[in-house]
C-alpha cells in the first residue's frame, strides 16, 4: 500500500512544489501569481475552443510518454524518440500526399506508415544494443539528428520542388472531423485522440497480460537471469526498441494527419519527444500515469499561450515550472533512495 501511495503522491507534492516556485518566480519578477494562473487556467479550459486545443496538444505527448515509458519499463533508455516521432511524421504525411485511396483504406495505411518508420528508425539502436552492446542513449541521441537533417532533405529534394514544406495531405488521409470542428469552435482537434487513448491500453496490455511483456520486463530487470531461465535477451532488447519506436512514429503521424496536415522544413526539434521523458518520469512510466502526466504538460503547454496575452507574463515561465516540477520528481526518487539506504545501514 504504501508503495502506491508514494508512486500516487510523490508526483502530485512535485507538481504543488513547481507551481508554488512558479509563483515566487512572478512575484520577483513583478507580476501577479493569481493573475497568472489565471490566465493559463483560462487559456487551458476557458471555452470550448481553448478545451479542443489542449486536448490536441495532449494527444503527443500521450505517445511520446509511452514511447519513453515502455523502453524504461524493460531496461532501456530511448532518447530518441523525437528523431523517431520525425520520421513517423513524414512518413505518415508522404503516404497522405502520394496516394490516392478510399479513406476507409488510406487513413489507417498512412497511421501504419508513421508507426512503421518510427519503429525501424528505433530498430538501429536496439540491433546495435543487442548485437554489439552499443549503449542505446548514444546512438539514439546521434539519431535524433540524422532524422532532422534527413527528413529536411527528403522534403526540400524529394517529396517537394524545393519548397520548405510538402503539399496538404488528401482529405481521405486527414485526422480532422467536422464533429470536432463544431464541437470544439474550429479547434484542430482530431480522432488522434481516441488513438493516443487506445495505445494507452496497448502498453498496458502487452506490459501487463501477456508473456511477451513478461519476458521483457524480465529482461529488462536482469539480462543474466532471463537469458539462464532460456529467453532470448537479444530478441527481446530490439523487440523493446521497435514497439517503443511504434508509439513515437504514432506521435508523429498525429502531428502530421492531424493537428498541421502537411510536413515541413523544420529549423529545430519539436520537443515533444524530449517533453515525453519528463511524462513518463512524472507518470512512473505506467500508462495511466502517463496520460495524467500528459494531460499536466499538454495544459501547461496551451495554457503559456494565453498568459502574455492577457497578464503580460512571459510564456518562459511556464518553461520554468515544467523545469521545476521536473527537478522536484527527480529529488523525491533521490531522496526516498537517501533513506532507504540509510534504513538498511541502520539494519
Amino acid at each position: 500500500m504504501s508503495k502506491y501511495f508514494y508512486k500516487l503522491t510523490s508526483p502530485l507534492f512535485a507538481v504543488i512544489l513547481g507551481l508554488l516556485a512558479g509563483a515566487v518566480i512572478m512575484l520577483v519578477s513583478g507580476y501577479n501569481p493569481v493573475e497568472g494562473y489565471g490566465a493559463m487556467l483560462a487559456g487551458i479550459a476557458g471555452d470550448s475552443y481553448y478545451t479542443g486545443e489542449t486536448l490536441r496538444t495532449i494527444i503527443p505527448y500521450i505517445l511520446a510518454g509511452l514511447a519513453v515509458a515502455f523502453a524504461f519499463r524493460t531496461g532501456l533508455f530511448n532518447i530518441g524518440v523525437e528523431g523517431q516521432l520525425i520520421v513517423g511524421w513524414l512518413a505518415a504525411v508522404w503516404v497522405g500526399v502520394a496516394f490516392d485511396l478510399p479513406k476507409i483504406i488510406h487513413l489507417p495505411l498512412a497511421i501504419l506508415a508513421g508507426a512503421v518508420a518510427g519503429s525501424l528508425w528505433a530498430f538501429i539502436p536496439g540491433y546495435l544494443k543487442a548485437k554489439f552492446r552499443v549503449h542505446e542513449v548514444i546512438v539514439s541521441i546521434m539519431l535524433n539528428y540524422t532524422a532532422l537533417y534527413v527528413t529536411n532533405y527528403l522534403i526540400q529534394n524529394v517529396i517537394s520542388d524545393n519548397q520548405d514544406k510538402t503539399e496538404r495531405i488528401a482529405e481521405t488521409a486527414s485526422l480532422r472531423s467536422p464533429f470536432f470542428e463544431s464541437l470544439t469552435d474550429f479547434s484542430r482537434l482530431h480522432w488522434g485522440i481516441f488513438i493516443a487513448i487506445i495505445c494507452v491500453f496497448i502498453m498496458w496490455f502487452i506490459l501487463e497480460k501477456t508473456k511477451t511483456g513478461f519476458e521483457l520486463k524480465a529482461v529488462g530487470f536482469n539480462q543474466q537471469a532471463s537469458e539462464y531461465s532460456g529467453m532470448s535477451v537479444n530478441k527481446n532488447i530490439i523487440l523493446s526498441m521497435v514497439i517503443s519506436g511504434a508509439f513515437a512514429g504514432l506521435a508523429g503521424a498525429m502531428e502530421g494527419l492531424g493537428t498541421f496536415g502537411y510536413a515541413a522544413i523544420k529549423g529545430g526539434f519539436t520537443g515533444i519527444g524530449f517533453d515525453g521523458i519528463a511524462v513518463a518520469l512524472l507518470g512512473a512510466n505506467s500508462a495511466i500515469g502517463v496520460v495524467l502526466a500528459a494531460f499536466l504538460f499538454g495544459g501547461l503547454k496551451a495554457g503559456a499561450i494565453n498568459m502574455p496575452l492577457q497578464t503580460g507574463i512571459p510564456s518562459e515561465i511556464v518553461d520554468i515550472v515544467i523545469a521545476l516540477i521536473i527537478f522536484f520528481v527527480a529529488s523525491s526518487y533521490f531522496i526516498r533512495w537517501i533513506v532507504q539506504r540509510f534504513k538498511k545501514g541502520a539494519k
